[in-house]
């Protein structure tokens, strides 16, 4: 049954090009969900009652694909958060962020199946299109986006609210001006902050607009200052998307320069990596985490960066150079071969030979001492000559 739940997981979760049923599952998914918006923006449309019979049913299909994964993702996500309980679990996957875009996504339309007098509820069905952000996470793209707005957080939000200081006290300012002249278009302080709004984002809707010389000599100033603040955050976000690019470009210049080679590991549960940080992980000189996959999702990796069980760690190192007379070796392990179903402390190894590595069903291994060795393994030995 536990071999069982851990494949639904598997399947249910962004796949790999290895894995054809994951895969086959994703694109099922986006499938229904582009019909699903499709159907949504059709129906704004009048057609005839047997058309909109046919749109109905594919309607109905969708949803009831959202449904089934939806509860798939919620009876696996002690799997997805593997340090919580089975409820915790459960309830932090159905409060989380992508939680809740799948179920504002299908609450509108059992909604419209109460008492047609409800039409108020129609407006939910714009939720579906939540559902475009389950296909952003399909594509790196959206990936570098949502880091790069994540990355500089802190200085967005200390820009928005200098914007929001700015908004507050001209509206107060444009008010004490202009409310003598023209009490209607300045009635309160709602009023300038409108004003105040269309003034710094420089949209100037022209409906209010002040007509006493202090007050359009405050409005060319606001305008000024309205142009800096805006551009701040603007500003913030390029010279995120410049770091980024910057630094894929000297990870790939470094990997075309110096050789560098980069490989997969699968942080299994019980593996030494679990439960620490980038900065805790003992890796050679040599060696860097370049990135993380959690959950079909990239991570740009930090040294608070925690790894959970079921990450896969890609490694960049330098490529191996023989300067030393070392022979590296991969041995097939067949059938018959004497190594198989042997642990690695059990091995008769030389001295000056060692395992490095386990390729098994064309996944990498970091071998240990209690590592059982089977068949149909590639084992990469080092030994010295």
């Amino acid at each position: 049954m536990k071999q069982f739940k851990r494949r639904l997981f598997e399947v249910i979760q962004l796949g790999y090009k290895e894995d054809r049923l994951s895969c086959f599952c994703d694109y099922v998914i986006v499938l229904a969900i582009l019909v699903n918006l499709s159907i949504l923006v059709i129906n704004t449309f009048d057609f005839s009652n047997q058309i909109q019979v046919y749109l109905n049913t594919a309607e109905a299909v969708t949803v009831v694909i959202f449904v089934i994964e939806y509860i798939l993702r919620i009876l696996t996500a002690d799997l997805l958060y593997p340090n919580l309980g089975p409820v915790r679990s459960r309830l932090k996957f159905i409060f989380s962020l992508e939680g809740m875009i799948d179920l504002l996504a299908l609450l509108p339309y059992f909604f419209l199946m109460l008492p047609a007098g409800i039409v108020a509820f129609r407006i939910l069905r714009v939720f579906r299109v939540f559902h475009l952000f389950r296909i952003n996470t399909q594509y790196d793209a959206f990936n570098v986006v949502i880091d790069v707005l994540r990355d500089k957080k802190e200085q967005i939000f200390s820009s928005v609210i200098l914007i929001f200081v700015l908004m507050l006290a001209s509206s107060v300012a444009i008010y004490s001006l202009e409310h003598d002249a023209q009490p209607e278009a300045f009635s309160n302080a709602f009023s300038g902050m409108w004003w105040s709004v269309s003034t710094l984002l420089t949209v100037g809707y022209g409906d209010i607009y002040p007509i006493t010389i202090a007050g359009r000599v405050f409005t060319i100033i606001t305008a000024f200052l309205g142009v800096g603040m805006v551009a701040i955050p603007t500003g913030i976000i390029s010279a995120g998307f410049v770091e980024r690019y910057t630094r894929m470009k000297s990870l790939a210049g470094k990997s075309t320069d110096d050789q560098m080679r980069f490989i997969m590991i699968t942080s299994e549960a019980g593996h030494p990596w679990v439960g620490k940080t980038i900065k805790e992980v003992p890796l050679p000189p040599e060696f860097l985490i370049v990135t993380i996959i959690r959950d079909g999702e990239i991570i740009i990796p930090h040294g608070d960066t925690m790894l959970v069980a079921e990450d896969h760690i890609v490694l960049g190192a330098l490529e191996f150079q023989d300067e030393i007379g070392i022979q590296v070796r991969e041995i097939p392990i067949l059938d018959g071969h004497e190594w198989r179903g042997k642990k690695i402390r059990d091995l008769e190894l030389p001295h000056d030979s060692v395992i490095v590595s386990i390729i098994r069903h064309g996944r990498p291994l970091i071998p240990k001492g209690d590592t059982t060795i089977h068949a149909e393994d590639l084992v990469t030995l080092c030994e010295k000559q």
